[in-house]
Parts: C-alpha cells; structure tokens; sequence
C-alpha cells in the first residue's frame, strides 16, 4: 500500500494543495480475496484513513461504516451517470442499455421518485404479510423434492426460494422460473468484476429475450388483470401516471433480478455460515429471528460494491472529491468495522441488531428490503425444522463474482 494517490484539499484562503490518499492493491479477481474479502477490509479499517485509491478500478474506495451511511444519503452524489459523462453504447449492448436508461437503480430524482412511489405499491407492510402462506407453501413444496444423500442446496432450494416469491409479486408465472434465472444471471454478470465481451454479448441476449417475454405478458395482463404488482403498473400506465412501456419493462425486469439475486447468495450464505457456526446444534431451541437474520445480513452480505457519481465538490474524510468522479462504496467492509460493531469478525446470532448497509441506504434503500427479509427468516426456518441434521460437506467455496459475494455450490447432506 505504499502508492499515494494525489487528491486535492481546497483551503479556505483558496489555494489548493495535494492531499495524499493512500492506495490499495487487490485484484478482486484474487482466489483468495474472493474467498475472504474481510481479511483485506480489515486492515484497510485498522487504519485512522479508511479510504483508499483502488489502484485496480482506478477509483476511491470507502470502507468504513460512517462514511459509507453518511454518502448513501449525501444528495451531492447519485447513481446517475453525470451528462458529461455519458456515451454511447456499443451496438452488441443496445438491448440492455435500453433498459439500463430507464433502471429506477441508475436513476435520480424525478424520474426515480416518479418509479419508485409506483413500486413501493407492492412492498406495504400489508402486502408482505399476506405472502407469509405463499412463502410457506413455497418453502415446503421445494423442501418435498429436496434430494436425500449429498447434494447442492444452491440449485435445489437457494436459489428458487427467491425467484418463484419475486415471481408470485409481480405476477410472472412460477413456471418461467428457468428462464427468469438464465436471464437474470446473464443480465447481473455485468456488474461483477471480470466483465468480458462474451459477458457483454450474454448479458445483451438475454435482456433482448427477457423484454420480449414481458411485453408479451404485459399484452396478456392488460386482458387479464390480476392482483399483482404488473398489473398495478399497468394500471397506473392507463391512467396517465407518466410510466412509459420502456419503464414498466425495465422496472419489472430490475425487481425480477434484484428480488432474488441478493436473496439467493444471501440465503446460501446463512446456510454456510449457521451451519459453520453449529447454530442449530448448540442451541436447544433454535429460531431464526430478526436478529439472527441481521446478523447473517451484516456478517456475510451479498453485494458488497456500491459506486456512486460526484455531481458536487465534496470532502471525504479529508480527501477532496471532484464532480465526474465515481466512488466506490464497499458495503461488505461497512458490517466489519470495529469502529461501529464490536468483534465484527465474530458471527455472534444472539446480539442485537447493528446498522449495516446491506440493503444500501438513502434514495436507492432497496425496496424489497422487508421482502427479503421475510424470506430469509421463514425460508432458513423451515430449511432447518424440516432437516435439523443437515451438515456440510467439505468447505464451501464462493464464485469468483465479485462485487457479489455468494457460494459457487453448497454441497450438504441430509
């Protein structure tokens, strides 16, 4: 970490001078980073300067929980790319920049206050109560078919928990799940460390075929509404609501993949992590809580790289920041900082709840928040009444798929 990145301090008297940051050297590419980013969080965080120059992006890093709670809802930064900043894509991604332009995720005020308030419809507390029987029932059919001897928990339970709940919400029939994933999986990989042109060439396939399933649904839904969150929108289409079809496609198609996406690593590694930890084997009565599920939430999150765009002058701990910057906001160091959570390297179920960043904060605060939630706490529950033996076998290794942090495989047995 020898390497000084030359920021700039602005004085009150006007002049300005180089304010050195230090830098960091990690390939996020790294077997061994991946398989324990912590590590590196924590001797960032040792440091009174818990942010870096990330020498392999090319852009500052925060690592502290503070700073990264307090830009989260700092307004002189958004997800938007700045105007001038903007280019245009090349034609081998016309299909999935057409929907990344209208991504509630990318977009600021209006337009995101606009998306967002028609979204926020379908996660009421009313609403996710009301699918506690549907998840229920969901968690038990898939339970049912789980295979007996070893097998992968991830392809098994993990990951359709997620997409057939998400699906049900909106309105998406369950049996286009396969789908659903191929193309969410596809569409996601762009924003991992790593991308290539063949990811790009995926990535824009699958959101060409993705749009033309949902359009051809929103046809149907329009005929044939139902209580879902599409037909909803659709509704709010008809009655002038400013949501053009571009937006209601890309809106569906931004739940669809971020509804199970986080859940589906997160669930994975709650698996991992209660199974390690021998949490229901060392307690008597073991329940999954909210505090249980807070601290899976904060101790081994499923994204843990947030970028932002400066549209003002900012200082970031002393480090002057420039309007057209991007910062990177490392959400997984934020659960890890001993400055806010004692002993964050500990897995400890049964302390009361600590703020992490999770689920982001601010605008861009993940609406299904409450939903995933809900999930993790019944899904892990019925996973472990109905298989209270249920162990390991061999050590679990996460995907080279940083900035998510989720499993490759699970391999249990009952």
């Amino acid at each position: 970490m020898a390497a000084v990145y030359k920021g700039t301090l602005a004085l009150a008297s006007g002049m300005r001078i180089k304010d050195p940051m230090k830098s960091l050297r990690q390939s996020p590419l790294d077997h061994r980073f991946v398989q324990n980013p912590y590590a590196t969080y924590a001797e960032v965080l040792e440091d009174d300067d818990p942010i870096r120059f990330w020498e392999d992006y090319g852009k500052v890093a925060v690592f502290d929980a503070v700073t990264i709670r307090s830009l989260l809802r700092d307004r002189r930064l958004g997800r938007a790319v700045p105007a001038d900043l903007k280019s245009s894509s090349p034609s081998h991604l016309a299909a999935f920049a057409a929907l990344e332009d209208v991504s509630m995720l990318e977009l600021e005020p209006p337009d995101h206050t606009r998306l967002r308030s028609l979204v926020l419809r379908a996660f009421t507390t009313g609403r996710i109560e009301r699918l506690k029987p549907d998840i229920h029932e969901i968690c038990d059919t898939l339970i049912a078919t789980i295979p007996k001897g070893t097998f992968d928990l991830l392809p098994a339970y993990c990951a359709i928990l997620p997409v057939h709940v998400i699906a049900q919400l909106l309105g998406v029939p369950e049996e286009t799940s396969g789908d659903l994933l191929r193309w969410s999986n596809a569409m996601v990989a762009m924003y991992q460390a790593g991308r290539t042109k063949h990811t790009e060439v995926a990535a824009n396939q699958a959101a060409a075929e993705f749009t033309a399933f949902l359009s051809d649904l929103i046809d149907y839904r329009r005929k044939n509404p139902g209580n879902d969150l599409l037909s909803e929108l659709i509704r709010a289409e008809e009655l002038g609501q400013k949501l053009t079809r571009q937006e209601l496609i890309g809106t569906c198609i931004l739940l669809l993949n971020a509804g199970h996406e986080a859940t589906v690593h997160t669930m994975g590694n709650a698996v991992k992590t209660l199974l390690e930890t021998r949490f229901f084997t060392l307690n008597p009565r073991p329940t999954i809580t909210n505090d249980v599920v807070e601290e899976i939430l904060r101790f081994d999150p499923p994204l843990h790289i947030f970028n932002r765009f400066v549209y003002e002058p900012v200082t970031v701990g002393g480090h002057q920041l420039e309007p057209g910057q991007e910062i990177m906001l490392v959400l997984g160091a934020a659960g890890h900082d001993p400055r806010a959570i004692p002993d964050p390297q500990l897995f400890n179920p049964f302390r009361p709840s600590f703020p992490h960043a999770a689920f982001g904060g601010g605008l861009h605060f993940c609406v299904g928040a409450p939903l995933a939630r809900l999930e993790l706490r019944i899904g892990l529950q019925r996973l472990f009444d109905a298989y209270p033996d249920l162990q390991l076998e061999g050590a679990p290794t996460y995907a080279n798929t940083y900035h998510f942090h989720g499993l490759e495989a699970l391999m249990v047995s009952t």
